[in-house]
Protein backbone atom coordinates (compact mmCIF):
# COMPACT_ATOMS: atom_id res chain seq x y z
CA UNK A 1 0.00 0.00 0.00
CA UNK A 2 1.19 3.42 -0.65
CA UNK A 3 2.16 5.71 1.74
CA UNK A 4 0.34 9.26 2.21
CA UNK A 5 2.26 11.93 2.31
CA UNK A 6 1.94 15.84 2.02
CA UNK A 7 4.49 18.48 0.74
CA UNK A 8 4.94 21.64 2.61
CA UNK A 9 6.22 24.52 0.90
CA UNK A 10 5.33 25.03 -2.40
CA UNK A 11 8.31 27.37 -3.98
CA UNK A 12 10.36 26.76 -6.56
CA UNK A 13 12.17 23.54 -5.19
CA UNK A 14 8.69 22.10 -4.66
CA UNK A 15 8.13 21.43 -8.19
CA UNK A 16 11.22 19.06 -8.34
CA UNK A 17 9.90 16.87 -5.55
CA UNK A 18 6.32 16.54 -7.35
CA UNK A 19 8.45 15.77 -11.04
CA UNK A 20 10.36 13.03 -8.27
CA UNK A 21 7.71 11.56 -7.21
CA UNK A 22 5.99 10.72 -10.67
CA UNK A 23 8.73 9.14 -11.36
CA UNK A 24 8.93 4.61 -11.85
CA UNK A 25 11.33 4.19 -8.37
CA UNK A 26 8.43 6.06 -6.38
CA UNK A 27 5.31 6.50 -7.93
CA UNK A 28 3.67 3.15 -6.59
CA UNK A 29 5.41 3.61 -3.01
CA UNK A 30 4.02 7.30 -1.92
CA UNK A 31 0.88 9.24 -2.95
CA UNK A 32 1.36 13.39 -2.55
CA UNK A 33 -2.40 13.93 -0.52
CA UNK A 34 -1.87 17.70 0.32
CA UNK A 35 0.29 20.93 -0.24
CA UNK A 36 0.92 23.70 2.28
CA UNK A 37 2.20 26.84 2.04
CA UNK A 38 1.49 30.32 3.62
CA UNK A 39 1.32 32.12 0.60
CA UNK A 40 -2.00 29.69 -0.98
CA UNK A 41 -1.75 31.10 -4.19
CA UNK A 42 2.10 29.47 -4.45
CA UNK A 43 0.04 25.98 -3.25
CA UNK A 44 -2.72 26.56 -6.17
CA UNK A 45 0.02 27.26 -8.83
CA UNK A 46 1.70 23.98 -7.92
CA UNK A 47 -1.19 21.76 -8.18
CA UNK A 48 -2.09 23.30 -11.33
CA UNK A 49 1.41 23.09 -13.20
CA UNK A 50 0.85 19.39 -12.26
CA UNK A 51 -2.60 18.45 -12.61
CA UNK A 52 -3.23 17.07 -9.31
CA UNK A 53 -6.85 19.20 -8.12
CA UNK A 54 -7.11 16.06 -6.18
CA UNK A 55 -4.52 16.99 -3.93
CA UNK A 56 -5.72 19.80 -1.52
CA UNK A 57 -3.77 23.05 -0.60
CA UNK A 58 -3.77 24.84 2.25
CA UNK A 59 -1.94 27.05 4.57
CA UNK A 60 -2.65 25.32 7.99
CA UNK A 61 0.06 22.37 8.56
CA UNK A 62 -1.48 21.22 12.04
CA UNK A 63 -5.40 21.29 10.46
CA UNK A 64 -4.10 18.97 7.13
CA UNK A 65 -1.78 16.70 9.53
CA UNK A 66 -5.14 15.88 11.41
CA UNK A 67 -7.60 15.94 8.44
CA UNK A 68 -5.17 13.51 6.20
CA UNK A 69 -3.50 11.82 8.37
CA UNK A 70 -0.30 11.06 6.19
CA UNK A 71 2.38 9.15 7.34
CA UNK A 72 5.40 11.23 5.81
CA UNK A 73 5.79 15.05 5.70
CA UNK A 74 8.08 16.19 2.64
CA UNK A 75 9.54 19.69 4.23
CA UNK A 76 10.56 22.15 1.36
CA UNK A 77 9.80 25.37 3.66
CA UNK A 78 12.19 28.26 4.00
CA UNK A 79 14.87 27.03 6.09
CA UNK A 80 13.57 30.28 9.06
CA UNK A 81 10.55 27.64 9.28
CA UNK A 82 12.33 24.12 9.61
CA UNK A 83 11.79 23.75 13.26
CA UNK A 84 8.24 24.83 13.34
CA UNK A 85 7.63 22.66 10.08
CA UNK A 86 9.61 19.30 11.57
CA UNK A 87 8.54 19.22 15.45
CA UNK A 88 4.79 19.67 14.13
CA UNK A 89 5.08 16.99 11.87
CA UNK A 90 6.87 14.65 14.51
CA UNK A 91 4.53 15.15 16.99
CA UNK A 92 1.68 14.22 14.65
CA UNK A 93 3.27 10.92 14.25
CA UNK A 94 5.06 10.95 10.64
CA UNK A 95 8.24 10.63 8.63
CA UNK A 96 10.15 13.78 7.99
CA UNK A 97 12.33 14.46 5.12
CA UNK A 98 13.15 18.16 4.73
CA UNK A 99 15.11 20.37 2.00
CA UNK A 100 18.84 21.50 3.51
CA UNK A 101 19.43 22.96 6.02
CA UNK A 102 18.65 20.37 8.58
CA UNK A 103 18.31 23.93 10.42
CA UNK A 104 19.09 27.71 11.00
CA UNK A 105 21.08 27.45 13.85
CA UNK A 106 22.48 24.22 15.48
CA UNK A 107 20.51 24.55 18.95
CA UNK A 108 17.72 24.50 16.53
CA UNK A 109 19.23 20.96 14.87
CA UNK A 110 19.74 19.75 18.14
CA UNK A 111 15.89 20.06 19.27
CA UNK A 112 15.00 18.49 15.39
CA UNK A 113 16.64 15.48 16.55
CA UNK A 114 15.80 15.03 19.98
CA UNK A 115 12.02 15.47 18.73
CA UNK A 116 12.66 12.82 16.21
CA UNK A 117 13.77 10.93 18.99
CA UNK A 118 11.03 11.08 21.50
CA UNK A 119 8.80 10.36 18.47
CA UNK A 120 10.07 7.63 17.66
CA UNK A 121 10.02 8.94 13.69
CA UNK A 122 13.07 9.05 11.01
CA UNK A 123 13.96 12.64 10.25
CA UNK A 124 16.61 13.16 6.75
CA UNK A 125 17.41 16.03 5.00
CA UNK A 126 17.77 15.92 1.46
CA UNK A 127 21.40 16.01 0.44
CA UNK A 128 20.54 15.40 -3.51
CA UNK A 129 23.91 16.00 -4.38
CA UNK A 130 25.00 13.21 -2.32
CA UNK A 131 23.27 10.81 -4.95
CA UNK A 132 24.48 11.50 -8.31
CA UNK A 133 26.36 9.63 -10.78
CA UNK A 134 29.43 11.52 -10.32
CA UNK A 135 29.86 11.78 -6.70
CA UNK A 136 29.41 7.98 -6.11
CA UNK A 137 32.38 7.16 -9.38
CA UNK A 138 34.78 9.82 -7.02
CA UNK A 139 33.33 7.35 -3.87
CA UNK A 140 33.98 3.84 -5.71
CA UNK A 141 37.56 5.11 -6.97
CA UNK A 142 38.83 6.36 -3.56
CA UNK A 143 37.23 2.96 -2.17
CA UNK A 144 39.02 1.05 -4.51
CA UNK A 145 42.42 2.48 -3.38
CA UNK A 146 43.74 3.37 -6.80
CA UNK A 147 45.01 6.80 -5.47
CA UNK A 148 46.42 5.27 -1.32
CA UNK A 149 45.19 6.64 1.23
CA UNK A 150 43.78 10.06 0.86
CA UNK A 151 45.52 13.05 2.28
CA UNK A 152 43.98 16.10 0.33
CA UNK A 153 40.38 17.16 -0.80
CA UNK A 154 40.22 20.59 -2.66
CA UNK A 155 37.15 22.01 -4.06
CA UNK A 156 36.25 25.14 -6.05
CA UNK A 157 32.29 26.64 -6.58
CA UNK A 158 32.04 29.69 -8.88
CA UNK A 159 28.88 30.39 -9.46
CA UNK A 160 27.27 33.99 -10.56
CA UNK A 161 23.74 32.72 -9.36
CA UNK A 162 20.36 35.31 -9.42
CA UNK A 163 17.99 34.29 -7.51
CA UNK A 164 16.18 36.79 -6.25
CA UNK A 165 14.04 35.99 -3.41
CA UNK A 166 15.05 35.24 0.42
CA UNK A 167 18.51 34.70 -0.63
CA UNK A 168 19.59 37.56 -1.41
CA UNK A 169 18.88 39.00 2.27
CA UNK A 170 20.04 36.11 3.62
CA UNK A 171 23.35 35.96 6.16
CA UNK A 172 25.98 34.05 5.10
CA UNK A 173 24.01 32.49 2.24
CA UNK A 174 27.06 30.35 0.37
CA UNK A 175 27.85 28.98 3.58
CA UNK A 176 24.28 28.13 4.98
CA UNK A 177 22.58 27.65 1.81
CA UNK A 178 25.21 26.08 -0.83
CA UNK A 179 27.78 25.27 1.25
CA UNK A 180 26.46 22.68 2.94
CA UNK A 181 26.31 20.63 -0.45
CA UNK A 182 30.23 20.76 -1.13
CA UNK A 183 31.08 20.42 3.27
CA UNK A 184 28.45 17.06 3.08
CA UNK A 185 30.22 15.62 -0.16
CA UNK A 186 34.04 16.04 1.21
CA UNK A 187 33.14 14.06 4.42
CA UNK A 188 31.27 11.34 2.07
CA UNK A 189 33.89 11.11 -0.20
CA UNK A 190 36.76 11.28 2.32
CA UNK A 191 34.98 8.95 5.06
CA UNK A 192 36.39 11.02 7.70
CA UNK A 193 35.10 13.84 10.26
CA UNK A 194 35.83 17.09 10.28
CA UNK A 195 38.07 18.33 13.48
CA UNK A 196 38.94 22.16 12.76
CA UNK A 197 38.34 24.84 10.47
CA UNK A 198 40.14 28.19 9.61
CA UNK A 199 37.48 30.65 7.41
CA UNK A 200 37.41 33.68 5.39
CA UNK A 201 34.01 34.57 4.80
CA UNK A 202 33.26 38.22 2.26
CA UNK A 203 30.79 39.94 0.59
CA UNK A 204 32.61 40.70 -3.37
CA UNK A 205 32.50 44.34 -4.61
CA UNK A 206 29.19 44.08 -6.80
CA UNK A 207 27.83 41.12 -5.27
CA UNK A 208 24.14 41.20 -5.77
CA UNK A 209 23.80 39.29 -2.18
CA UNK A 210 23.06 41.30 0.98
CA UNK A 211 25.78 39.22 2.71
CA UNK A 212 28.74 36.63 2.91
CA UNK A 213 28.28 35.63 -0.94
CA UNK A 214 32.05 34.82 -0.89
CA UNK A 215 34.13 32.12 1.32
CA UNK A 216 37.43 30.46 1.44
CA UNK A 217 38.11 27.64 3.98
CA UNK A 218 40.74 25.39 4.78
CA UNK A 219 38.82 22.11 7.26
CA UNK A 220 41.09 19.68 8.77
CA UNK A 221 40.02 16.28 8.85
CA UNK A 222 40.29 12.88 10.96
CA UNK A 223 43.10 10.34 9.08
CA UNK A 224 44.97 13.72 9.00
CA UNK A 225 43.21 14.63 5.96
CA UNK A 226 42.79 18.80 4.88
CA UNK A 227 39.65 19.56 3.01
CA UNK A 228 39.93 23.36 1.17
CA UNK A 229 37.05 25.01 0.00
CA UNK A 230 37.38 27.84 -2.63
CA UNK A 231 33.35 29.70 -3.31
CA UNK A 232 31.58 32.68 -4.66
CA UNK A 233 27.73 32.79 -5.69
CA UNK A 234 28.85 36.28 -6.93
CA UNK A 235 31.60 35.48 -9.71
CA UNK A 236 30.23 36.08 -13.22
CA UNK A 237 32.15 34.90 -16.59
CA UNK A 238 33.57 31.28 -15.57
CA UNK A 239 30.58 29.05 -13.76
CA UNK A 240 31.91 25.79 -12.57
CA UNK A 241 29.71 23.23 -11.57
CA UNK A 242 26.89 23.47 -8.94
CA UNK A 243 28.94 20.41 -7.84
CA UNK A 244 31.90 22.46 -7.69
CA UNK A 245 35.44 20.88 -9.15
CA UNK A 246 37.29 18.89 -7.46
CA UNK A 247 40.80 17.70 -6.80
CA UNK A 248 41.25 14.52 -4.79
CA UNK A 249 45.08 13.50 -3.70
CA UNK A 250 46.58 10.40 -2.95
CA UNK A 251 50.01 9.06 -2.13
CA UNK A 252 49.78 7.14 -5.54
CA UNK A 253 47.77 9.35 -7.67
CA UNK A 254 45.49 12.64 -7.94
CA UNK A 255 41.72 12.26 -9.03
CA UNK A 256 40.32 15.24 -11.00
CA UNK A 257 36.29 15.51 -11.41
CA UNK A 258 34.96 18.81 -12.70
CA UNK A 259 31.54 17.87 -10.93
CA UNK A 260 29.91 17.23 -13.97
CA UNK A 261 30.87 14.28 -16.73
CA UNK A 262 34.58 14.93 -16.92
CA UNK A 263 37.03 12.38 -14.67
CA UNK A 264 41.03 12.47 -15.09
CA UNK A 265 42.64 10.10 -12.39
CA UNK A 266 46.49 9.31 -12.95
CA UNK A 267 48.43 7.39 -10.95
CA UNK A 268 52.63 6.56 -9.99
CA UNK A 269 53.91 3.75 -12.67
CA UNK A 270 57.43 3.89 -11.75
CA UNK A 271 59.62 4.27 -9.11
CA UNK A 272 62.10 6.38 -11.49
CA UNK A 273 62.85 10.29 -12.55
CA UNK A 274 61.81 13.92 -10.64
CA UNK A 275 58.73 13.70 -11.91
CA UNK A 276 57.53 10.01 -11.68
CA UNK A 277 56.53 8.29 -14.69
CA UNK A 278 52.33 8.64 -14.91
CA UNK A 279 49.65 5.76 -16.05
CA UNK A 280 45.74 7.47 -17.06
CA UNK A 281 43.07 4.99 -15.72
CA UNK A 282 39.27 4.66 -16.07
CA UNK A 283 37.13 5.75 -12.92
CA UNK A 284 35.03 2.90 -12.47
CA UNK A 285 31.30 3.46 -12.91
CA UNK A 286 28.63 4.31 -9.96
CA UNK A 287 28.43 0.94 -8.47
CA UNK A 288 24.64 1.17 -7.70
CA UNK A 289 22.20 3.29 -9.99
CA UNK A 290 19.32 3.66 -7.46
CA UNK A 291 21.82 5.78 -5.64
CA UNK A 292 22.90 7.87 -8.18
CA UNK A 293 19.28 9.70 -9.29
CA UNK A 294 19.07 12.74 -7.20
CA UNK A 295 15.92 13.86 -5.37
CA UNK A 296 14.78 10.24 -6.61
CA UNK A 297 17.37 8.50 -4.99
CA UNK A 298 17.24 10.31 -1.76
CA UNK A 299 13.13 9.86 -1.30
CA UNK A 300 14.02 6.31 -2.90
CA UNK A 301 16.19 5.73 0.24
CA UNK A 302 14.12 7.23 2.66
CA UNK A 303 11.85 5.45 2.06
CA UNK A 304 13.55 2.34 2.52
CA UNK A 305 14.51 3.05 5.47
CA UNK A 306 10.53 3.49 6.93
CA UNK A 307 10.21 0.27 5.11
CA UNK A 308 13.17 -1.70 6.27
CA UNK A 309 13.62 -0.13 9.86
CA UNK A 310 16.95 1.54 9.34
CA UNK A 311 18.53 4.60 9.40
CA UNK A 312 18.49 6.88 6.05
CA UNK A 313 21.84 7.90 4.54
CA UNK A 314 21.29 11.83 5.14
CA UNK A 315 19.59 10.85 8.78
CA UNK A 316 19.36 14.19 11.07
CA UNK A 317 22.33 12.40 12.88
CA UNK A 318 24.87 12.10 10.17
CA UNK A 319 23.99 15.44 8.40
CA UNK A 320 24.29 17.34 11.60
CA UNK A 321 27.64 16.73 11.28
CA UNK A 322 27.99 18.38 7.68
CA UNK A 323 26.03 21.39 9.34
CA UNK A 324 28.43 21.73 11.93
CA UNK A 325 31.27 22.62 9.05
CA UNK A 326 29.12 25.16 8.28
CA UNK A 327 28.60 26.78 11.42
CA UNK A 328 32.07 26.50 12.78
CA UNK A 329 33.20 28.01 9.75
CA UNK A 330 30.76 31.04 9.72
CA UNK A 331 32.42 31.41 13.69
CA UNK A 332 35.80 31.12 11.93
CA UNK A 333 35.11 34.24 9.58
CA UNK A 334 33.80 36.10 12.66
CA UNK A 335 36.43 35.64 15.27
CA UNK A 336 39.04 35.16 12.51
CA UNK A 337 40.59 32.21 13.76
CA UNK A 338 40.83 28.60 13.76
CA UNK A 339 37.90 26.85 15.46
CA UNK A 340 38.06 23.18 16.35
CA UNK A 341 34.56 21.40 15.75
CA UNK A 342 33.84 18.62 18.06
CA UNK A 343 31.35 16.35 15.95
CA UNK A 344 30.87 14.07 19.18
CA UNK A 345 29.35 17.44 20.56
CA UNK A 346 27.63 18.56 17.22
CA UNK A 347 25.29 14.98 17.25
Amino acid sequence: MRKKAILVGCGNMAATWVRALREPALKDRVVLTGLVDLDLAAAERLRSEFDISECPAGIDLDGMLSDLRPQIVFDVAVPSARLDVVKTSLGRGCHVLSEKPMATTMEDARKIRQAASRAGRLFAVCQNRRFKEGIRRVRATIESGLLGTVNAIHCDFFVGAHFGGFRDVMQHVLLLDMAIHTFDAARFLSGQEPVAVYCHESNPSGSWYAYGSAANAIFEFTGDVIFTYRGSWSAEGANTSWDSAWRIVGPRGTLLWDGEDHFALNVVDGNDGFFRPLRQVDVPPAPDPRLANGHVSVIDDFLGAIENGREPETSGRDNIRSLAMVFSAIESAAARRRVPIDVQEAA
